[in-house]
């Protein structure tokens, strides 16, 4: 690696307020912000909005989507695609 043109690497503690958890980790990422770790130590500190911890999807929250419904109700109100197989014929709009 050329010296002098990479952004110093260090631990940089990651937190998300929403779902009360943080972490240790290393990055290029910078932050005036600083938290005393459980270690001791003190690190800038970045919040973000979500992580694994208040996703829906790793939290189990997620919603699925009735898309079969959904689109049986469509070619209900609007018939099929013409010249599709099962398309009645003459409903297209």
């Amino acid at each position: 690696m050329r010296p002098g043109i990479h952004p110093p690497y260090g631990p940089v503690v990651f937190r998300d307020k929403a779902g009360g958890f943080a972490f240790l980790t290393r990055s290029t990422a910078t932050s005036d912000q600083t938290v005393t770790w459980e270690d001791g130590h003190t690190y800038p500190v970045i919040d973000v909005e979500i992580s694994s911890a208040s996703h829906p999807f790793y939290t189990g929250q997620q919603r699925v989507l009735d898309t079969a419904g959904r689109v049986e109700r469509f070619e209900r109100r609007y018939g099929g695609a013409p010249g599709r197989p099962g398309a009645a014929e003459g409903t297209a709009r």
